[in-house]
């Protein structure tokens, strides 16, 4: 599986962990977030995962920053992303399942670094479960 990643300043030790977690599962990844501490604006770095999964060149996106919102908020100007801002393993599952989410948006200053890759490993392992929910997927892209 192919993910793209990408963080600001507040989510490189993230990022650190969660790329140890996906190389070990032998996932292609491509890196475009920052590897510093040093403050950066997270849209630079945002941009270019969401893309990515707009046009299917990755199969998944992972974005970090201090809350996750403004990462998860810059992911979904893109069509066809549905980035989900999440805290916990139950709440990546159900954006899943019920969602067909495919950024994953973990806000670091909130989640712990396990937290973390327990939901990335949780995002990556969980089905879209279709059926009633494929309705209001459709319905969440402006046409």
């Amino acid at each position: 599986m192919k993910i793209a990643i990408g963080n600001d300043h507040a989510g490189t030790e993230y990022k650190f962990e969660i790329l140890k977690y996906l190389e070990e599962q032998n996932h292609s990844v491509s890196n475009h977030g920052t590897d510093s501490e040093e403050s950066v604006d997270y849209p630079d770095f945002v941009h270019p995962v969401a893309s990515e999964v707009e046009s299917k060149e990755a199969d998944f996106g992972i974005i970090i920053c201090g809350s996750g919102n403004g990462a998860n908020m810059t992911a979904n100007k893109h069509q066809g992303v549905r980035s989900a801002l999440c805290w916990t393993k139950e709440i990546t599952v159900l954006a899943r399942e019920h969602n067909d989410a495919n950024i994953l948006s973990i806000p670091a200053r909130f989640t712990s670094k396990p937290q973390a890759v327990e939901m990335v490993k949780a995002f990556l392992e969980t089905k879209f479960e279709g059926g009633r929910h494929s309705r209001r997927v459709e319905k969440i892209a402006c046409k």
